[in-house]
């Protein structure tokens, strides 16, 4: 009876000894954490920060293997802290990915341990590490043209960081180049909405509007990078090219107007003006234009082939008019439009449109030689 006595008490006394020895681990992971936390506020070098890792994980690692304590929610938090941060300081690649994966399966199995939240300031700690070299490793898949993975990567990291807009643009880039084209719209609107200036995610997000056949959004958000970037040339052409698709013409001629008192020399300003003019009739004003479009720029094709129409409907409603030198005056106005469409042919001879205007006007001039000519041309392409 005795010795039963004495035996069960050595039992008792080695159990009790085991479990004071993994409490007793789990205080140097304790200790381990606060002098890393230490570490990082004394600015230390990062190799004696990973020391301090290394020896709070030798301990995680006891704590792991011990019945009791490997189903503390705080033994996996350590450990997920741990392993979070050295994946960011360690400079080694594959050592960083081996941190970084064990983290991961850490901060989870943490989480699941955790039913009455002593550990969220750890866990939420070590989550942000776990952000931080998920932008690393999205950053370089970007660069590595591995748009998938990097936008697998970043956006969960612009999910947790919403007001950072140059992770939501990096994002919306990604989702783009895979196609992903509404998860692009997203991240684009989410950096447009936290007010990044960038002109281009304007004009990117106005062109996957028009695309979804949503005007309305698309001048829309045109109108706001333009706000933000007064007289930018590319939202400016998006946005007079988009009002011209859409019909608003009076809204375009109003703002090429602003544009002009700016940008006196812009060539492509001057050319959308004289169409504008020339598509409600004014003739006269459109030929005005044209001309100082091709002041800037006299092989300007599409300014000469306009203004060559510009001529020729002045020419035909002279025509229609009551006055004695009618057929003088167009004469003198299809002798210009001749002039222009010939410069027009010169620089590009494939185009079909400028072609068969100069034979109609050599038709009508009786120019039977110069009409096969361009016949021929036209045959040939």
């Amino acid at each position: 009876m005795q010795n039963r006595f004495k035996l069960s008490f050595i039992i008792l006394a080695f159990v009790s000894f085991n479990a004071m020895a993994q409490k007793s681990q789990i205080l140097v992971a304790r200790n381990a954490l606060g002098k890393l936390q230490a570490s990082i506020a004394n600015k230390e070098d990062e190799k004696k920060q990973l020391n301090i890792i290394t020896e709070g994980l030798k301990s995680v690692e006891s704590a792991e293997n011990d019945r009791k304590t490997k189903n503390w929610s705080e033994t996996w938090s350590i450990k997920a802290y741990l392993t979070s941060f050295a994946s960011i300081i360690d400079t080694d690649p594959n050592n960083a990915d081996k941190y970084y994966t064990t983290a991961l399966e850490a901060v989870k199995k943490a989480k699941t341990l955790d039913k009455y939240e002593d550990n969220s300031g750890l866990i939420k700690a070590s989550n942000h590490n776990i952000l931080i070299k998920k932008q690393d490793k999205g950053t370089s898949a970007y660069f590595n043209n591995d748009f998938k993975e990097a936008y697998e990567d970043l956006r969960e990291v612009s999910d947790s960081f919403p007001a950072d807009t140059s992770l939501a643009l990096n994002t919306a880039i990604c989702a783009l180049n895979i196609q992903s084209y509404d998860e692009s719209v997203k991240y684009f609107k989410r950096a447009q909405e936290n007010g990044i200036r960038n002109p281009s995610v304007y004009q990117k997000l106005a062109q996957m509007y028009v695309a979804k056949f949503d005007n309305e959004t698309a001048i829309k958000t045109l109108e706001d990078g333009l706000a933000l970037n007064p007289y930018n040339h590319a939202l400016t052409n998006d946005y007079i090219n988009l009002l011209l698709d859409t019909e608003n013409y009076s809204k375009a001629t109003g703002l090429i107007e602003n544009n002009l008192k700016v940008e006196k020399g812009s060539k492509l300003l001057y050319f959308l003006y004289g169409y504008l003019q020339q598509a409600g009739g004014n003739n006269s004003t459109a030929i005005l234009a044209y001309d100082k479009a091709l002041a800037t720029d006299q092989n300007y094709f599409d300014a000469l082939y306009q203004m060559s129409l510009a001529y020729i409907n002045t020419a035909n409603e002279t025509l229609k008019k009551n006055e004695v030198d009618k057929a003088s005056k167009y004469n003198s106005l299809i002798n210009r439009a001749q002039l222009a469409l010939q410069r027009a042919n010169e620089i590009n001879p494939n185009d079909k449109k400028t072609a068969q205007l100069l034979i109609d006007i050599y038709t009508r001039k009786n120019a039977q030689d110069k009409v096969q000519e361009l016949q021929r041309k036209l045959q040939e392409f």
